[in-house]
């Protein structure tokens, strides 16, 4: 990724960004519609990359879910509305926004991170993701996937 595209954490002032930077991978069924104010209540979640004008060109949301000891599950994170504008697909910014989330899960001391994809999941896969079944996932999140997607879900342990 060039070095004037640094990652970074959104604020809810990103919220617009987020809302624009994801309406075409919504309007193509690859991500799910979110209204702007969860965009806002959401944006500590997110790492985005912007353009020198300040445009954003990339962004990967992380949402952490505790541990259920009851249930022997450590801390687990969901990777979430990854996208990246199509004038900056295939320059590395996926990579990079992937990389700093794993560091972000990293730093936060998680067990595993998981995800959902209706497309091939070839960066996840190329990052060490491996499919998972779904039951192995955050409860929480397990039960808000839309079997109408035909999602396919992927995980790697930390």
């Amino acid at each position: 990724m060039p070095d004037a595209l640094p990652v970074r954490s959104a604020h809810s002032g990103d919220a617009a960004a987020l809302a624009a930077l994801s309406q075409p991978f919504v309007r193509s069924g690859a991500l799910r519609a979110r209204s702007l104010s969860l965009y806002a209540a959401d944006a500590a979640d997110f790492l985005v990359a912007d353009a020198p004008d300040g445009t954003l060109l990339g962004a990967l949301a992380l949402r952490v879910h505790p541990a259920d000891a009851a249930n022997g599950r450590g801390a687990a994170g969901v990777l979430y509305n990854f996208c990246v504008a199509p004038r900056s697909q295939g320059r590395g910014l996926g990579a990079a926004l992937l990389n700093a989330a794993l560091a972000r899960a990293n730093s936060r001391s998680l067990t595993a991170l998981f995800t959902a994809t209706t497309g091939s999941g070839e960066l996840f896969l190329r990052h060490g993701f491996a499919p998972a079944h779904v039951s192995l996932a955050p409860p929480a999140w397990a039960n808000s996937l839309s079997p109408h997607r035909n999602s396919q879900v992927l995980a790697r342990a930390l």
